[in-house]
């Protein structure tokens, strides 16, 4: 049987050439504020989890992604939480002191920090990340800043978990006692599942998920290795010692807002700010289970990962079949959790890449064959993309031009000796008091002999003595006759308060005398109307 793709690479490729091919061009399309997404799919030991994430010395396409990102945007990083997203999925700009209160304030609370980079790296994973070939994204926008959000969640059993949330997962397993039954546990609250929200763009996200914001490629990974990856969920089946059990979605968020006129500060304007969002997902072996011999919790995952897969094909198949015959069928998103998540992506709103694994078992051959034959399908889905953004109005290379004139300026300073335009009439009262002093003499004493150096000094320091005491004085008086001139103004402002209050009182009377003449004419009026 033949089947034609768009690439096909070896068995002895390298994870670069990969990356090169298929991740390359959606980490730009990333930074150029658009959505991307990557699948891995495959039969159940075919190595998807090792394309996605590599091996020791070889970092496969998510920490390569991670660097590419970082090394693009790196002298363009915003500071810490000058991007906050909401829980809508939008996000606000904060100024750069909000900002700084809000890192003080998550500093002062005795929760565990994100990972830093410039802590020693976990040895596990430290030769992963060494991606050495520095790939980047040519003509970065200089005049935007950059944020890089990173969540990771999984879907298990056609449900949505938070791999990032701080919850015991160890303890989902229950304890037994002697007689063979489960102990109640009562500090183990299990992990939440998540609920899937449309927010007001009509893009779909998960609500209430832990959104870490990163400055690294270190920071970042370390993020996903150490809390995501360890709790992801994997068994051993007869195909795979560790086979993934759960679809993981690994989500790179990019925030990007321009800086104001003067190139100094984030621009304060909402609508300004693009959200773009790479998701890299690590789909769950498709498998048969009369193969795996899987029973009891594994044979109901098994069900539900190939239930998320058969759907994930049905969508494919029904936008294909509405695209080659003008049909328009509903495409059923919902029936998974996992096609509902990516919605937006089959309906437009950004690339969608496929990585197909194959393994060339011949046990695998049934499984490879359809899973070949729904990806070849694939190709031939064509989804309509969005038009650019209108970009906002201001100077291009404004950053780089405030730059150089503060270097300039800060030069010309330094050349200059003191601050540029301070002529003499524009000097403080303090300068202009030290000068009208009388000059201090020479107080080097060279001779024992010496009877003129002292008493010089002396009659110098008696008169700026005495220069001191009648300024002094006549700082006093000045005092004095300002207080005067105070009290002097708020005895009249009293006084004309005292009468304009009087004068109110009057008036008051006379406004109350007339309402109840007014009050007793219309009663009168009433009276006469009666009468006549």
């Amino acid at each position: 049987t033949q089947y034609s793709f768009k690439e096909v690479f070896g068995t002895l490729v390298a994870q670069k050439q990969l990356f090169d091919a298929v991740a390359k061009p959606l980490v730009e399309d990333l930074i150029r504020g658009k959505n991307g997404l990557l699948f891995t799919y495959g039969v159940t030991g075919s190595g998807k989890t090792h394309t996605m994430t590599g091996s020791p010395g070889d970092g496969g396409l998510l920490p390569r992604c991670l660097a590419m990102i970082f090394n693009s945007i790196g002298p363009f990083q915003a500071k810490r939480f000058v991007f906050k997203l909401d829980d809508k999925n939008g996000v606000d700009v904060q100024s750069e002191v909000e900002a700084l209160l809000e890192r003080q304030r998550r500093e002062a609370l005795p929760v565990p920090k994100t990972p830093s980079g410039k802590r020693q790296l976990d040895p596990e994973f430290a030769d992963m990340i060494d991606v050495q070939d520095h790939c980047r994204v040519e003509e970065v926008d200089e005049d935007n800043v950059y944020g890089v959000f990173v969540s990771y969640i999984e879907i298990y059993n056609n449900y949505i978990y938070d791999l990032l949330e701080e919850a015991p997962f160890e303890s989902i397993k229950p304890k037994w006692n002697s007689c063979n039954t489960p102990v109640r546990n009562g500090d183990f609250v299990p992990p939440q599942s998540k609920i899937l929200r449309e927010d007001q763009n009509h893009n779909m996200y998960v609500t209430g998920c832990t959104e870490v914001e990163v400055k690294s490629t270190e920071e970042a990974f370390e993020v996903f290795w150490r809390a995501g990856q360890k709790k992801r969920r994997i068994a051993n089946t007869q195909l795979n010692r560790e086979s993934s059990r759960s679809h993981s979605v690994f989500i790179i968020k990019l925030a990007q807002a321009p800086l104001d006129a003067d190139g100094d500060n984030v621009l304060q304007e909402k609508e300004q700010i693009t959200l773009s969002q790479l998701s890299l997902v690590d789909l769950a072996g498709s498998e048969r289970t009369n193969r795996t011999k899987a029973e009891g919790n594994r044979l109901r995952e098994a069900g539900n990962i190939n239930q998320s897969l058969m759907t994930l094909r049905t969508c494919i198949e029904v936008l294909r079949e509405n695209q080659l015959y003008g049909t328009n069928k509903m495409v059923p998103y919902r029936d998974s959790k996992l096609t509902h998540l990516f919605k937006n992506y089959f309906d437009g709103e950004g690339k969608v890449r496929m990585i197909v694994c194959v393994n060339p078992k011949a046990e695998d051959y049934e499984e490879s064959l359809q899973v070949m034959r729904f990806a070849e399908m694939t190709q031939e889905v064509e989804v309509a993309r969005p038009v650019d953004r209108p970009l906002c109005g201001l100077t291009p290379g404004r950053r780089f031009r405030n730059q150089a004139f503060r270097e300039e300026l800060s030069r010309k300073l330094e050349l200059r000796g003191g601050p540029i335009g301070a002529e003499p009439e524009e000097q403080s009262a303090a300068e202009l008091f030290f000068q009208s002093l009388p000059p201090l003499p020479s107080c080097e004493l060279l001779d024992i002999n010496d009877d003129q150096t002292l008493p010089k000094l002396i009659e110098a320091l008696e008169q700026r003595h005495k220069m001191r005491q009648m300024l002094a004085e006549e700082f006093a008086k000045n005092v004095l006759a300002f207080k005067t001139m105070l009290q002097e103004f708020d005895s009249s402002i009293t006084s004309k308060e005292n009468y304009i209050q009087g004068k109110l009182a009057d008036k008051e009377k006379t406004i109350t005398g007339q309402r109840a003449e007014l009050e007793r004419l219309e009663k009168k009026i009433k009276t006469l109307e009666y009468k006549v």
